[in-house]
């Protein structure tokens, strides 16, 4: 079966019904909503999900129409991006999840959001911009992925997402490697700029990707009646392998401030040398520009003005009194 995808569609990106014993088959809106409106047979763990693209004009307006939705998961849809969380809305698991762009280039701006509505029978998800999670699942579909439950699904994505995190952590270590490398060869040129921004996602990631352990414990208490009890042990791994490897976040976000101290240290130490070197030709040039500004006055009484000496006499004066200001701030600087 073939399903077109478009206009006509109201935003549907992709449909797919599931089986136990099969993957995914594309389905359409109108079929799609026949099987959702149709009673389950009893032991029927089928279940279908739909994803939608936001910046159709008519995709919130038609969910709200056909689909059996709780109104929590529209008020996330208005609230815009938040942290990331799973929480449970009326016996329905309703998920914001913070992912990167599909072409992330460590821009702070490129960290986008996915809103999920899941419930036995259908898992219904959102996004604006693609995502790299979300593609990825797509394409496990597509190449005959299995999902026992809608809470199956959701752990696959929730997964999907721990290994985008744990290759962006990768590909960061890299460049804070690189930086180290070149601050190591005295190379400080654009480092400072390239540290800060790249600590800036970081902790953006953390703040958007970490997710909210209230909204979690009471979901992993007090779980909605339908979800398998290996389905909520597994959602229970995944944000516990998730909170390690935004605990590793943490830590390179440490590393990352250490080398801006470090070098800001090193700016601080050529700041001063440049000081005291800027500071020691104006002490050595001070004795010469006080005796020129005193012998070229012109009025009587100059000294040794008519002195058969006069000139040496003065230039041993200004050497050692220079020699005496060098002294002095060269001690001083000791």
């Amino acid at each position: 079966m073939t399903i077109s995808y478009g206009a006509q569609q109201n935003g549907l990106i992709c449909g797919f019904r599931f089986t136990p014993t099969e993957g995914g088959r594309p389905i359409g809106l109108a079929d799609a909503v026949d099987w959702l409106q149709a009673s389950a047979p009893d032991g029927d763990e089928a279940f279908i999900w739909l994803h939608f693209d936001l910046t159709h004009a008519s995709a919130q307006s038609w969910m709200q129409a056909n689909l059996a939705l709780a109104p929590e998961f529209f008020e996330a849809l208005r609230e815009g991006s938040r942290s990331t969380r799973i929480e449970d809305a009326q016996d329905n698991l309703i998920a914001v999840v913070n992912d990167v762009a599909y072409e992330f280039a460590f821009d702070p701006s490129e960290i986008e959001t996915l809103w999920m509505s899941v419930s036995r029978r259908a898992a219904v998800s959102a996004r604006v911009h693609p995502l790299r999670s979300i593609d990825r699942l797509r394409e496990a579909v597509k190449q005959g992925a299995r999902f026992s439950s809608t809470v199956d699904l959701l752990n696959h994505l929730m997964n999907d997402q721990g290994d985008v995190l744990v290759r962006i952590v990768r590909e960061a270590t890299l460049k804070v490697d690189s930086i180290e490398d070149s601050l190591l060869r005295g190379r400080m040129k654009h480092q400072r700029a390239e540290l800060g921004k790249l600590r800036r996602v970081l902790v953006r990631l953390q703040r958007l990707l970490a997710p909210e352990p209230a909204a979690l414990f009471r979901l992993l208490r007090q779980p909605p009646p339908w979800i398998a009890t290996h389905d909520l042990d597994e959602l229970r791994q995944a944000t516990e392998e998730f909170s390690l490897v935004l605990r590793d976040l943490a830590a390179l976000q440490e590393r990352i401030k250490l080398l801006q101290e470090e070098i800001a240290a090193q700016v601080s130490e050529q700041t001063n040398r440049s000081l005291f070197t800027l500071t020691m030709v104006t002490v050595l040039a001070l004795p010469i520009n006080i005796t020129t500004g005193f012998f070229g006055m012109n009025v009587g009484g100059i000294p040794f003005a008519e002195h058969k000496y006069g000139f040496v006499t003065v230039v041993l004066l200004v050497a050692v009194f220079t020699a005496a200001a060098g002294w002095l701030a060269f001690r001083r600087r000791e």
